[in-house]
């Protein structure tokens, strides 16, 4: 099993990135905080532990390989305690992930089921199952991760972090993307769903709406 990975950093989407090492390159899945981390760092070293599994079903014959990476040891082991609850599998956690690892650990602690259901994925039963299964097991990542936030991130609503979550799908950097949304509510506070948020989140970036 690879443990961690070193090397290049010469793509990124929002669910992965590609790191050469040497002559080859690995595709690594990777959570939507870790990737606006790694924004900036294209084409320079990077480091990441990593934990592996096979993605498929085991009597169908189509297993496939997958890597997921994260900045520290500490962060792999929360994911592997999160993706221990029923009803949260590799994927889901992976998307779930768009806050940092400190933040949601934090929030499970506090049982802050709101702030859980903020993330992508995460319904109210979920998000109640997760603090049910967890707290009082994650006080050491809550406390000691710290892990940098996307500017003014945590704050962001459920509909704001799905429309956060679309722009980025798009293209968008996240850091701009959460900028460009605070922007749009402050202007528009009366807007209260991802599908109003998005396109005039796009008119003030054009300068159509200012």
């Amino acid at each position: 099993m690879i443990a961690q990975i070193e090397g290049k950093l010469i793509h990124l989407d929002s669910d992965k990135a590609m790191v050469q090492v040497g002559q080859i390159c690995y595709e690594v899945l990777v959570p939507g905080y870790l990737a606006s981390l790694l924004g900036g760092k294209i084409g320079q070293p990077i480091v990441l532990s990593t934990m592996e599994y096979y993605e498929g079903t085991p009597g169908g014959g189509n297993l496939i390989p997958q890597m997921v990476g994260f900045i520290s040891t500490g962060e792999k082991d929360f994911f592997k305690r999160y993706t221990s609850v029923k009803g949260i599998g590799i994927k889901k956690g992976l998307k779930s992930l768009a806050l940092p690892i400190a933040t949601v650990a934090a929030a499970v602690e506090s049982g802050d089921e709101k702030l859980l259901t903020a993330l992508p994925g995460i319904g109210k039963r979920l998000a109640q199952h997760i603090i049910a299964e967890l707290k009082g097991k994650l006080v050491t990542f809550a406390a000691d991760a710290e892990p940098a936030k996307a500017k003014d991130e945590s704050t962001l609503e459920g509909f704001q972090i799905e429309a956060l979550e679309i722009l980025i799908a798009w293209g968008e950097k996240r850091n701009e993307a959460a900028e460009l949304i605070n922007l749009a509510c402050k202007k528009h506070p009366q807007i209260k769903s991802a599908e109003e948020l998005v396109p005039l989140v796009y008119r003030i970036k054009q300068g159509i709406e200012v």
